[in-house]
């Protein structure tokens, strides 16, 4: 396979609605796409930074920045022999994760087009359509939250989670218990909102017979993790502390996890994933796929993920009109609670290229001849 190029750009995505995490509020998603062009096929990649370092260390200027000095540059040295060379060759550079996740998905996309296989087959998919969850953001007054809550639930999804924080959390989750029921599966997101001075504080959240408690400490104190799961009969679930197949196996033998949410582009690459995957299930803990708000692209590589068999709890794979009146690809429409797994070569979508178009901001065009 032969890399002749690779085009780096930026889109402007406008959310439904503005999405409130404990470390900010999105009201507009600036996407960074990378698509690989070999003598072959052309493959799509998408980046999960965001703006501003605040979910993780990395954020979307510095990802451009490393592509342009340091990735772009080591992948143009070498003949490719796939994508699983990617995360080899790019070893050397430390971090950087999603700016590397970005990359070997689109390297990846390009070479399975070029022979005809899907993302899910390649992967290790063992379902045709998996369950959709959805992500409620931190919002001003309950009611405002019951009345989300309530129309998701009638669009069909089978999973809800609560983003938390202190002062929206033990409250917001007994009035969702209250309105809905205890059939509602039902988890919480803390995005590393809270200290281990909380943990009598998180315990009440016992009573509710939560799924998880995603992330409620610091992503480097995996010891607090630890001793925060002795005190709390609700599982917890680590999202930020796991960026690697190396550090998931750290966490579980800690016991500072009983469930882990893997995101590729957090984790280095779908690749990467399968592997977090793979031990995870090696040890008889169940996973699912996390969203970083993607575009249908980055959906597609999600869902396809989301079919493996270890992923036994739905994940936040929802439908494109979750977060985008329109998508970059064709929409990604839920049926039944549940979202088709792709099928066609490669990511089995592309985008549309009137909508591509409209919602460039910016492109740079690196050709990687040597």
């Amino acid at each position: 396979m032969k890399l002749e190029g690779i085009e780096l750009r930026r889109v402007a995505m406008p959310l439904v609605s503005p999405f409130r995490t404990s470390f900010g509020t999105q009201t507009a998603k600036d996407i960074l796409l990378v698509r690989a062009v070999t003598d072959e096929a052309e493959g799509w990649g998408e980046c999960v930074t965001l703006p501003d370092p605040v979910y993780s260390a990395e954020y979307t200027e510095g990802a451009v920045d490393m592509l342009r000095r340091n990735i772009l540059p080591a992948l143009a040295e070498v003949d490719l022999a796939g994508a699983h060379m990617v995360g080899e060759l790019l070893a050397p550079f430390k971090g950087h994760r999603m700016a590397k996740a970005a990359v070997e998905m689109a390297v990846l996309d390009a070479e399975l087009r070029a022979e005809g296989r899907s993302f899910a087959r390649e992967l290790g998919a063992v379902r045709t359509q998996v369950p959709c969850g959805v992500s409620v953001g931190i919002m001003d007054e309950i009611p405002r939250l019951l009345d989300a809550v309530d129309g998701y639930l009638a669009e069909g999804y089978v999973r809800i989670k609560l983003k938390i924080e202190p002062g929206w959390d033990i409250d917001v989750v007994r009035a969702v218990r209250e309105r809905f029921g205890d059939d509602v599966g039902l988890q919480v997101d803390a995005n590393t909102a809270y200290t281990l001075r909380d943990a009598r504080h998180l315990a009440q959240l016992d009573a509710f017979d939560l799924l998880l408690i995603e992330q409620p400490l610091e992503e480097e104190d995996i010891l607090g993790h630890a001793e925060l799961a002795r005190m709390l009969r609700t599982p917890i679930c680590l999202d930020e502390s796991i960026t690697s197949a190396q550090t998931a196996a750290q966490a579980l033998t800690l016991g500072a996890t009983s469930v882990i949410n893997i995101k590729p582009g957090r984790v280095g690459g779908y690749l990467e994933a399968r592997r977090i995957h793979d031990l995870a299930a090696a040890h008889g803990v169940p996973v699912w796929c996390g969203g970083m708000v993607e575009s249908g692209l980055g959906r597609a590589a999600n869902i396809a993920l989301a079919a493996l068999p270890g992923f036994v709890l739905p994940g936040d794979v929802s439908a494109s009109d979750r977060f985008y009146r329109t998508d970059l690809t064709e929409p990604w429409v839920m049926r039944d609670g549940h979202l088709d797994v792709p099928q066609g070569p490669g990511l089995g979508v592309a985008p549309v290229p009137e909508i591509l178009d409209e919602l460039t901001t910016w492109t740079e065009w690196i050709p990687m001849g040597h």
